[in-house]
């Protein structure tokens, strides 16, 4: 049989995986960290990824950072089958396509080097020239022009934290990922690098996944896609516009509008039409995987209904 080609997806799509299966294998267990997922990100969109741990969160961000490869399924990122890269490519994409912030800044951050110095590192593997200037830039974009000079022993946690976002945007990223940026700070300094983030992501139109255990900060996010044993489960889609929030200068405005903002949380389907219920549900009607229930058409509405099959009526 001809192999299957793969079409990359609308240029307004930033990224796109169908189907991502990624299994961790030893010589005795096998996990399935990813089963199944999907997920679309268009261009320019700032969202969330929530999930409890080991639900296949962080392993969705290895694999679109390239620091991992999927068991199946495809994966597209700014136009390219991440799955078709040989070392060379993979290098070229880690280096210029995507940026990545995490969350404990040993990874981040070079602890002799000064704030500049330490974002000039990447732009010296690339041999961009004015080195300098470029990282006095993004210095003064991520609001540290004044600790430049600055070693990350003489930092705070939220300081550091946004000298390493101006590292991953060093070499000009089409997309930035980002794995608990806040979790190791506290509430008033998370929301001060997500307004870092809110701000690149209006200021310069640049795509950011954010993945998160802070529910204030999930609450803040336009999108937010909630992962369930390896499978986007649902989304919570805020109905008034984040940058209303953004336009108060006071962080106790910001809180209060984002309160107030309306959302909705949706169930999503794979591919194939099925869906994960909430937990919360399931518990409520006492059911559980291998169950069976009964699914009508209802006046344009689907309904699932649990059935008591001891005496016959439906519960």
């Amino acid at each position: 049989m001809p192999e299957k080609v793969l079409l990359a997806p609308p240029e307004h799509i930033m990224v796109q995986c169908e189907n991502l299966v990624k299994i961790y294998k030893t010589d005795e267990i096998e996990v399935m960290a990813l089963q199944g997922l999907d997920l679309t990100v268009e261009r320019g969109e700032l969202m969330g990824i929530v999930g409890a741990s080991g639900s296949g969160k962080s392993t969705l961000l290895n694999i679109l950072g390239g620091l991992d490869k999927p068991s199946a399924g495809t994966v597209f990122v700014d136009g390219k089958d991440l799955l078709k890269f040989g070392d060379k490519e993979l290098i070229s994409y880690m280096r210029d396509t995507v940026g990545f912030v995490w969350q404990n800044n040993a990874r981040n951050l070079i602890p002799y080097l000064t704030a500049v110095q330490n974002v000039e590192v990447p732009m010296l593997l690339k041999g961009v020239q004015e080195r300098r200037k470029r990282a006095e830039e993004l210095l003064d974009t991520v609001g540290l022009s004044g600790r430049k000079n600055s070693l990350l022993g003489q930092m705070s946690g939220g300081e550091q934290q946004r000298v390493a976002i101006a590292i991953a945007l060093a070499n000009n990223p089409s997309l930035l990922l980002a794995d608990e940026p806040t979790g190791a700070v506290d509430t008033k300094t998370a929301a001060m690098v997500l307004d870092v983030f809110k701000r690149l992501n209006r200021d310069m139109g640049l795509t950011i996944i954010i993945v998160t255990h802070d529910v204030n900060l999930s609450r803040s996010i336009d999108r937010v896609v909630s992962i369930r044993d390896g499978k986007t489960a649902t989304e919570m889609i805020r109905k008034s516009s984040i940058s209303d929030i953004a336009s108060f200068d006071d962080l106790s405005q910001q809180k209060a509008a984002a309160e107030e903002a309306a959302s909705e949380e949706l169930v999503v389907l794979d591919r194939s039409g099925r869906l994960q219920l909430p937990k919360e549900y399931l518990a409520q009607l006492g059911l559980k995987g291998g169950d069976k229930v009964r699914v009508e058409m209802e006046e344009g509405r689907i309904v699932i209904t649990s059935r008591n099959f001891s005496d016959g009526s439906p519960q």
